[in-house]
Parts: structure tokens; C-alpha cells; sequence
């Protein structure tokens, strides 16, 4: 089945074109390079794996329950709207709200394949060509995962959120090398990554889990390649030039706090205009998703502060956005923390498999002694 026949809005062109600009820069220069870098890459030569291998496909999943969370975790559970509708309307208000998240997550990924393919090309130092040749394919095979979630087990997908796609676009139209490292590692990677690890340790659901986990033991190192290129190069600009940047940050923060409002869930579940309304006010009044956007920011803030963007203004900016007190958090520990738990999934899966095995071979063991 085609992608386009699970959209639940039509998408127009098959293809968005971004008109990119900027030089493709080639270096002469082979010898080592920075050697944190390289053991970077090294980590990522070493960490690749096969997404129709790794993860277990034939777990189920319902559509209609696909994280395994409590009604209390939506926006607006508890509302006069949510009392009013039917059971079957609940369900639906379950399904496409999994497939709108997934959906971006999905876009995301691509969005992350073709950035870090443009660092490829326009980033100076070859030890950071190296390593975000190995970021393309991790990327790559991220995107294929979540196609495949939606495509085969939720059966359901939504277009590119426009505020997503608005920091794409401004993300790969910039001509200067280290626009799509801000843009895609530090911004939508340091969301995504705190997004998927909200979801991760939420759901109940392995399939999800499995998913969540294994893209973050990925994505927690390009993180932290994003970290080292732009804390070196930053040390070395301008006021101005550092103005620049931070202004392209605030804005971008901005775009990616008002993605997950997700209004177009709602516009297309057949809610009135007015419904749209006041699923729109629960959704900013909800506890839980202030506390979610919040958290959400636990992996870009700290990491903004890291790479030396941190002027009065930037950090007003966050205070106005309720999320400065994220400065403290400890990048390093929270990617121990995902390699570490992607590890003990599949340490618990191969046990799990290896009981399976012992118990089958005892078991034919011992029909052959009672035949």
C-alpha cells in the first residue's frame, strides 16, 4: 500500500523541493583528526544494525491502544468534550493522535537524512564528514523503521506538521556550514530525543519501546556530534555572528513548542469548528502536556548552553518559555542513560529467546525418552 493511500490529509506533490545553497567543500587534508571526534565515529561504525533484524516485528499492536497509556495522559481527557463523545470516538481520538506523533517522528528522520548528508558535503573537516556519513545511514534506517510502524502496524499517517517543516526549510536554505547542525542536531534532534524518551519510559507496549529505545541509542550520539563541531566553531565568532545564531534558535524553539499542539489531529476527526476550539484551550490548559512541552526542552537547552549560546536574551527567552531550569540538566548522563537502557532491552529479549530455545530442545529431549 502506498504512504499516500494512510495520509489523513491529502498531500499534494509527491516531492517537497527545498532550494539549497552554500558550497560543497572538499579538504586535502587526511591525517588524523580530532581524536574525540573520531572515536565518535568509530562508536558509529560500531553501532550500526539492521532494523529488520534487531527489532521484533511480529509483536502485535493495536491501533487504538498503540502505547498502552491512560486516557488521563490526553489533553483533553476529563473536558466536557471528551464527556461528550463516544466510546468509538475516544478510540479514534487514541489512534490518530499515536499516528500524528509517529508521523513526525518519521518526517523528522528524513529531515535528519538529508541534513546530516548536507553536512556531509559542506562541512570543512574531514573526521566530521566521516562521522556524519555514518549519521546519513543511521538516519536512513530510521526513517524505514517508523515507515514501517505506520505502514503495518498503525495503518494510519499524517502529513509534515507546517511548523516542522517550517525550521526544515529554514534549516537547509541557509548557506552557511553549521546552520544544519543548529538547526537539525541541536533543535529537532535535542526535541525528538526528549520526545522519544517521554514515550519510551511511558508506554507499556515492546513493539513501541523496542522502536524508541534503539533510535535513541542513535540519536544520542548525534547529539553529542552536533555538541563538539559547533562548541569549537562557536568559540571563535563574532558578537553578531553569535547574535545571528541565537535569533535562529529562538525562533526555531518557538516553531517546534507550537508543532505539538497538534491541531491538525483535531481538525480531522470530524469535531465541528468550535469542538476544534475547545480541544485546542484543553490542550494548552493540560497539566501534562505543559509538564511533556517542558520536558520536551530537557535535551536542547542544556545542549544550547553547551555549545556557548547563552546571552541574557537567549536566556530570557527560555524563561519566558518556562523551561531556563533545563539548563541543568546533565547531557552525558542522560545519553549513558539511553545507551544503557537500549542495552538491557536487548539483553532481556536474547534471555527471553535463549529460555525459549532451552525449553523447546528439553522438551523434545524429553518426548524422545517417553516414546
Amino acid at each position: 500500500m502506498s504512504t499516500h493511500d494512510l495520509y489523513t490529509i491529502p498531500v499534494g506533490l509527491a516531492t517537497w523541493d527545498v532550494g539549497m545553497s552554500g558550497a560543497s567543500r572538499f579538504t586535502w587534508e587526511y591525517d588524523d583528526g580530532r581524536d574525540r571526534m573520531l572515536a565518535l565515529y568509530q562508536k558509529g561504525k560500531d553501532k550500526q544494525w539492521d532494523s529488520t533484524k534487531r527489532i521484533d516485528w511480529d509483536l502485535e499492536v493495536d491501533p487504538y491502544d498503540v502505547l498502552g497509556t491512560p486516557d488521563e495522559m490526553i489533553a483533553i481527557y476529563g473536558t466536557p468534550l471528551w464527556d461528550r463523545m463516544s466510546t468509538r470516538m475516544r478510540r479514534d481520538v487514541r489512534l490518530h493522535s499515536a499516528a500524528w506523533q509517529f508521523s513526525q517522528f518519521l518526517h523528522g528522520e528524513q529531515g535528519a537524512m538529508i541534513c546530516s548528508a548536507k553536512i556531509v558535503e559542506s562541512v570543512p573537516d574531514l573526521d566530521s564528514k566521516f562521522y556524519a556519513a555514518t549519521q546519513t545511514m543511521d538516519e536512513a534506517r530510521h526513517a524505514e523503521t517508523y515507515a514501517r510502524f505506520l505502514q503495518e502496524k498503525v495503518g494510519l499517517a499524517y502529513p509534515i506538521n507546517e511548523h516542522l517543516k517550517a525550521l526544515l526549510d529554514s534549516t537547509l536554505s541557509d548557506s552557511r556550514w553549521d546552520m544544519p547542525y543548529l538547526g537539525m542536531q541541536v533543535l529537532i534532534e535535542g526535541l525528538a530525543l526528549a520526545a522519544f524518551g517521554v514515550m519510551r519510559d511511558i508506554t507499556t507496549k515492546p513493539l513501541p519501546k523496542q522502536i524508541l529505545a534503539y533510535v535513541m541509542q542513535d540519536e544520542a550520539r548525534h547529539v553529542a556530534f552536533g555538541r563538539m563541531a559547533l562548541r569549537d566553531y562557536y568559540r571563535d565568532l563574532s558578537e553578531a555572528e553569535l547574535r545571528e545564531r541565537e535569533d535562529f534558535v529562538i525562533e526555531g524553539c518557538h516553531l517546534m513548542r507550537d508543532r505539538l499542539r497538534g491541531r491538525e489531529t483535531w481538525e480531522h476527526l470530524g469535531l465541528s469548528k468550535a469542538e476544534v476550539g475547545e480541544a485546542m484551550e484543553a490542550t494548552d490548559r493540560s497539566d501534562y502536556l505543559r509538564a511533556f512541552r517542558s520536558l520536551l526542552f530537557s535535551r536542547i537547552v542544556p545542549c544550547v548552553k553547551d555549545i556557548g549560546l547563552w546571552s541574557p536574551r537567549l536566556r530570557q527567552a527560555y524563561a519566558d518559555m518556562g523551561v531556563l531550569e533545563m539548563a541543568g540538566q546533565s547531557l552525558d548522563a542522560l545519553m549513558r542513560q539511553d545507551e544503557e537502557i537500549a542495552d538491557k532491552i536487548d539483553e532481556a529479549r536474547f534471555a527471553e529467546e535463549e529460555a525459549e530455545r532451552h525449553a523447546e530442545v528439553t522438551g523434545t529431549i524429553e518426548l524422545g525418552s517417553t516414546s
